[in-house]
């Protein structure tokens, strides 16, 4: 293996671990906005649907 291999190698996984960071990223934004929003929701709707999972995570509802 070259030198210019290896970059290209090294910069291939860079990116491919930026991607993973973002996706990760993404994902724990939309899973405490879902949280919080059923959390601090008015609707009784809402609050019942999330009910059982706010108390197993320890997320007071009451």
């Amino acid at each position: 293996m070259n030198a210019q291999t290896q970059s290209a190698s090294l910069t291939v996984a860079a990116g491919q671990r930026a991607e993973s960071l973002k996706a990760a990223a993404l994902a724990l934004f939309v899973g405490v906005a879902l949280v919080f929003t059923t959390g601090f929701s008015h609707s009784s709707t809402l609050h019942n649907a999330g009910h059982d999972t706010r108390h197993a995570l320890s997320f007071p509802c009451h």
